[in-house]
């Protein structure tokens, strides 16, 4: 049950193309404020609550300094495309070993190539960062920080799923990997303690939160996980926001992905023993819908986008594959760019709209076939949470092109419930997760309508507009 909820949108930030920056301060006030308006709103205090917990952006690369406090330049988020030249570069030297270690693939996406062109680019920041002067985290770790003191008694720490995002922790060990910090030139004296996602960091030091207990930690599509209460080997979730990702539980077990998927942490909890999961990754999901928004205006809002696509039957021959930074899961190829298919006079908005919603579904289709073939298990159903899931249209889709049913929760704010089961469960609120399981309630399931035949001859024609985007840039 949701008491409060407040919410605050920050900047974005684009300084050139492929660049995209968040300012990390900007990030805490907005923190603060939310804090304040959702006690308010609750007309709580601090006394009244039991735990804190954080659920974050994951790979957003964040430095600050440990004396002032002040960001050494702005966070470099996920998406951002700017170390492309170092993927090129370190590709070759990217051994198997190094690969199954982290369970990512080398790419512009990870941590690990943004912190080293940030060491790069900065002027004096590597002696800094040798020197242990200047500390980095992504969000999780900053907001940490900050909560907990910053420049007075900041605890500086990080979780095993965020850390498992930064292409430096060992998988198996779920400690800092010297050897890939010397393969990416990466000081040991910038990393936070890496703890589990569910324990008593500390206690806040801000005056809106002082005195509780900082006790849980997820990345935000593992919180989401956890949120959805997948927490048997097989259950798998897809969250659909900016991007989307599915991510499947695979329990105590490593699968390596022969697929193009991710093998990362799914949670662990206190001291049992860390799951894992396999990822699939789309770069662009509910971005999209704003692309056509901000850049296009074919909308107001991104919720007309439901509105305009149901002014026509279907897609009208039209396949819109938004690989404007490349593709990620299931192809990794970075030279692929955005690409609208099929289009003839017959086509108007209305068919763009659509080709919209529906890139989503069929991108999500790819990724779930990747990670059966990977598991060698058939998903039954899939749990969806995000954004976009209030657009019946969408979610009507993507049961018709998975073939599978779709089911949304009853309470729709996943990641925000998993950094509370977190939190929960390291104090003692939340007695496991077999009570938390049996509290998850359905809102909503779809099960597929569409013909057969329809169904897998859109899904080709998705497949060959994907094909035409491979190798745009050289």
């Amino acid at each position: 049950m949701i008491v409060a909820s407040a919410q605050k949108e920050h900047s974005q930030i684009y300084p050139q193309p492929g660049w995209v920056e968040h300012d990390p301060e900007e990030i805490w006030r907005c923190t603060q404020d939310v804090i304040g308006e959702a006690l308010q709103r609750a007309k709580l205090s601090a006394r009244d609550l039991a735990a804190v917990g954080i659920a974050n952006q994951r790979e957003t690369t964040v430095l600050w300094n440990r004396r002032s406090g002040k960001v050494v330049a702005n966070a470099i988020v996920w998406q951002d495309t700017r170390v492309s030249d170092y993927v090129a570069e370190f590709t070759d030297r990217y051994t198997a070993g190094l690969r199954a270690r982290t369970g990512l693939p080398l790419s512009t996406y990870f941590s690990s190539l943004k912190i080293r062109w940030l060491l790069e680019h900065v002027a004096g920041l590597r002696e800094k960062a040798a020197a242990g002067e200047v500390i980095f985290g992504n969000i999780d770790s900053y907001l940490v920080w900050k909560l907990s003191g910053g420049v007075d008694s900041g605890i500086h720490v990080t979780d095993v799923t965020n850390a498992s995002r930064t292409q430096l922790m060992n998988l198996r060990t779920l400690a800092w990997d010297q050897e890939l910090l010397d393969f990416f030139g990466i000081p040991s004296a910038i990393l936070p303690r890496i703890c589990a996602s569910s324990e008593v960091y500390g206690e806040a030091a801000d005056p809106m939160l002082k005195g509780v207990p900082i006790a849980g930690v997820l990345g935000d599509q593992q919180a989401a996980l956890v949120g959805q209460t997948c927490f048997e080997p097989g259950e798998a979730k897809n969250t659909y926001g900016t991007g989307c990702f599915l991510l499947m539980n695979t329990g105590e077990e490593i699968v390596e992905s022969k697929c193009g998927l991710l093998t990362t942490v799914a949670y662990k909890l206190g001291s049992e023993r860390a799951r894992y999961a396999l990822e699939g990754s789309v770069a662009i999901a509910g971005a999209l819908v704003q692309w056509i928004r901000d850049n296009l205006g074919l909308i107001a809002n991104s919720a007309e986008v439901d509105t305009l696509a149901r002014t026509v039957d279907d897609n009208g021959g039209v396949y819109f594959v938004p690989a404007f930074a490349g593709l990620y899961a299931p192809y990794w190829k970075y030279s692929a760019r955005g690409v609208i298919a099929g289009l003839t006079r017959y086509a108007n908005k209305g068919h763009i709209a659509r080709a919209v919603l529906e890139a989503t579904a069929f991108q999500t289709r790819e990724v779930v076939e990747a990670m059966e073939s990977d598991c060698g298990k058939k998903l039954s159903v899939l749990r969806v949470d995000g954004g976009m899931i209030e657009n019946r249209l969408l979610m009507q889709f993507q049961a018709d092109i998975l073939n599978r049913v779709v089911v949304a929760p009853s309470i729709k704010e996943t990641t925000a419930m998993g950094a509370a089961f977190a939190a929960g469960l390291a104090v003692g609120f939340f007695k496991s997760t077999d009570e938390l399981h049996q509290s998850w309630t359905a809102d909503r399931t779809w099960g597929p309508k569409m013909d057969s035949a329809k169904r897998e001859e859109m899904y080709r024609l998705w497949k060959k507009a994907v094909s035409r985007s491979f190798d745009w840039t050289d």
